[in-house]
């Protein structure tokens, strides 16, 4: 993931400066959002988009004439335009209007997975949810290459009698490329055209829901692929390949392109999607940093989508090991981190001195091949440390093994600037950025990645040895308790929360380091021009990975509970995550090779079947999240982005206190520097089989908090019943300021279900401000 996100961002600069400077010199036109109260619309007009025509012409003149590309009506409500600044601040100063938000460029963030997951044939959700058979799971990303194995839609019945969404056919997408499994298909572009001020250049890119990039077809089939016999990549993860919820529908919304993805193209995509009718959502796309949630298009999108009934799911961001990285952030969605499997693609460095040090690659060249011994240089002494290409001297690096720092371009690029300088093979050494974060690449020379510890050892001895040499050897695929699993990737974007500090983010990490899944025809894995391979599957990292993973699980929870709420699913995979990994110890985070905490992991590693039959739920209706925002801060005008206007907020009439208040299943607790009492209230809701459960309490904590339960024991008489109790933090003295924050955690149990919620505290300085 690392490779395609680092070509994104560059591409991302040079498009932004050259925007930047188009604009700088006249004041030209620039894309706007605009939220409209629903219910403002005039009578003399029969439809919205009448009303914003009108709208757009009694504007002031302009050489450029404003000109609207998207309505909004589902998701949001509201249209995207081309206006300029003045016109922009005028349309501001209208009654009816919202909010009117300039358009933001974001970026895009398994043959063992299911396994690991412990999803089976025999038994749990799998079968209890008929693999979600008839759920509809809409994935926004950079589209879908129909043709590949995975999206194939033997065994499946016509498409759900209440699905309206089509396959919009184009040259390279035809209408057969729609099936029973890809039943809607449509491409998002006029945000992006209206940016570059062209048409796109259907010579580089597709104007259709093809994906030329790969990003969207390894998305869509991790989320609902088709079960493939004998799939793999090369020699490697080789098996059956098969999304988390293998019956699932797939309708593929472009909205990704070569810059990125535009907010008005991301807004139109979430419209369409609730108006076709999608179950879930998946997107694996996000900003460079969280904002306010009214100014956030994917979080007023999530939450049209949830006033629909619509479980939206998105990726937590790559921006770790950064505290307060994690985007996506709304309560409303479900935001997901990163972690690996039990699964390692182990290469070895042998150094001449006969010490091994453990690496990763996914080489594809013939093991035979592999370099015996050869001499050994640090690119820090051959011109380019983190290996730029054109910056090697091919006198000090020709036909020897180099060894180059992680960090500064992408990973697939620094084996490619070895190669071109006359290097033989290339060990990618982590610094401390990384940590011990082993991610498995396709090179196109014999290469591997080690961690820090093993890149400052081989480093030393690159420099300190006479006559260094060093080999690598390649042992193939590997499943097993070592290294242990799963750990957070050191990537993963985490918190705490800068838009909420009383709201525990990231809320679940999933799979996604090294993820094997469907991959675009049309571009090589590297994405590397001098790359000629084609593969049916390719195996990246990313959260962009790990986000799918919880959409099919979002879409197996909806076809086994069709009643729940996306709150009510979202509920399920919280409190039954876990924290242990396989060798029974606390998950550690790979950024610090110490225990993960609630800031890095949220509630901990989904459990597929145990989200099945959670026991309990803590169940949020679309009216609590108003009032979340009321806590929040936000006025009226401000809601009404998300309520569309249809009715007034009197925020004073709100039951929620502060933001901490709204019925999550987790805790952020937030005291002031000198400490304090924080009381929550929460209501849970037994959905589990016995009707007259009784629930009792366990709390755990930091020795400077003393945290009280009433009452300690819920006793249940009928199933669905709801039940509240008020959990009491009182801290014993001064805590440490900072992010790093304390953590504990709350366990409600009736002896055979465990429901439980974990509790992250801080200490702030009041006049402290997150952003």
């Amino acid at each position: 993931m690392e490779t395609h996100l680092l070509l994104t961002l560059t591409l991302l600069s040079l498009f932004i400066t050259s925007s930047s400077s188009s604009s700088s010199s006249s004041d030209g036109p620039e894309t706007f959002i605009v939220h409209v109260s629903e219910s403002e619309k005039p009578a003399l007009y029969a439809t919205h988009h009448d009303w914003y025509s009108s709208t757009l012409q009694s504007l002031p003149p302009s050489p450029h004439p404003a000109r609207i590309l998207y309505t909004y009506s589902a998701a949001a409500h509201g249209f995207a335009a081309r206006l300029t600044a003045a016109q922009a601040a005028d349309l501001r100063r209208r009654p009816g209007v919202a909010a009117v938000l300039p358009d933001r460029l974001n970026r895009l963030h398994t043959t063992r997975t299911p396994q690991f997951l412990g999803l089976a044939d025999s038994f749990g959700l799998w079968p209890n949810s008929h693999y979600a058979d008839d759920v509809v799971v809409g994935v926004l990303d950079t589209g879908i290459w129909p043709e590949l194995r995975s999206f194939s839609d033997a065994g499946l019945s016509p498409a759900p009698d209440n699905w309206k969404g089509i396959c919009e056919a184009s040259g390279d997408f035809p209408a057969t490329a729609c099936n029973r499994k890809i039943i809607g298909a449509r491409a998002f572009y006029k945000g992006y055209e209206a940016a570059r001020g062209s048409p796109i250049d259907e010579k580089r890119e597709s104007k259709s829901p093809r994906d030329t990039e790969g990003h969207g077809t390894h998305t869509a089939s991790t989320a609902g692929g088709a079960a493939v016999k004998d799939a793999g990549f090369f020699r490697y993860a080789t098996g059956e390949a098969r999304g988390m919820a293998s019956k699932a529908r797939i309708a593929a919304y472009k909205i990704c392109w070569k810059p990125g993805c535009f907010d008005s193209d991301i807004l139109a995509a979430f419209d369409q999607a609730v108006a076709d009718g999608v179950d879930v959502i998946s997107l694996s796309v996000g900003a460079s940093y969280a904002s306010e949630y009214d100014r956030d298009s994917i979080a007023i999108g999530a939450f049209g989508a949830a006033q629909r009934g619509v479980a939206v799911s998105c990726s937590a961001g790559n921006s770790g090991p950064d505290p307060y990285s994690a985007v996506n952030v709304a309560p409303w969605i479900i935001t997901v981190g990163a972690s690996t499997l039990d699964r390692d693609f182990p290469a070895d460095v042998v150094l001449g001195d006969g010490r091994v040090m453990g690496g990763v690659s996914l080489y594809s060249g013939d093991p035979k091949d592999d370099p015996d011994f050869l001499p050994l240089v640090y690119a820090a002494d051959c011109g380019s440390r983190y290996c730029y290409s054109g910056f090697l001297d091919p006198k000090k690096v020709a036909g020897k093994i180099v060894v180059c720092d992680r960090g500064g371009n992408a990973r697939v690029a620094k084996g490619s600037a070895v190669k071109l300088a006359g290097g033989a093979a290339m060990i990618m050494a982590n610094t401390a950025d990384n940590g011990e974060e082993l991610l498995a690449d396709s090179h196109l020379i014999p290469a591997t990645m080690v961690g820090q510890n093993a890149g400052d050892k081989i480093r030393g001895y690159a420099k300190s040895d006479p006559s260094p040499t060093a080999k690598i050897r390649f042992r193939g695929t590997v499943i097993g308790p070592s290294p242990s699993a799963p750990r957070v990737a050191a990537f993963s974007s985490r918190g705490p929360n800068r838009v909420t500090a009383e709201l525990l983010k990231p809320d679940v990490i999933a799979p996604g380091v090294n993820i094997l899944a469907g991959w675009t025809g049309s571009s090589s894995p590297t994405d590397l021009d001098i790359d000629p391979r084609r593969v049916e599957f390719n195996i990246i990292s990313g959260t962009s990975m790990s986000c799918p993973h919880v959409s099919g699980l979002a879409a197996l929870l909806r076809g086994a509970h069709p009643k729940w709420s996306p709150a009510a699913i979202k509920s399920a995979l919280m409190t039954t995550a876990y924290n242990l990994d396989n060798n029974g110890k606390n998950i550690t985070d790979l950024a610090t090779g110490d225990q993960s905490s609630p800031f890095v992991h949220g509630s901990g590693h989904v459990d597929p079947n145990r989200a099945l039959d959670p026991g309990l739920v803590y169940d949020i209706h679309v009216s609590d999240y108003v009032e979340f925002l009321c806590a929040s801060g936000y006025n009226s005008d401000r809601i009404s982005v998300f309520t569309r206007g249809s009715a007034n907020v009197d925020c004073s009439s709100s039951k929620l206190a502060t933001p901490g208040d709204l019925n999550y299943p987790s805790f952020s607790v937030v005291f002031g520097s000198n400490g304090g009492k924080v009381s929550y209230k929460r209501v849970v809701t037994n959905v589990g089989s016995a009707v007259d459960a009784v629930y009792e309490a366990k709390v755990s904590g930091p020795p400077n908090v003393e945290i009280s339960v009433s009452p300690r024991k819920l006793e249940f008489s009928t199933k669905n019943q709801s039940l509240e109790y008020v959990i009491t933090f009182t801290s014993l003295g001064s805590g440490l300021v900072g992010s790093s924050g304390s953590f504990g955690s709350i366990e409600w149990s009736d002896g055979s279900h465990l429901v439980r919620s974990p509790i992250a505290f801080r200490w702030v300085h009041s006049s402290v401000s997150t952003f």
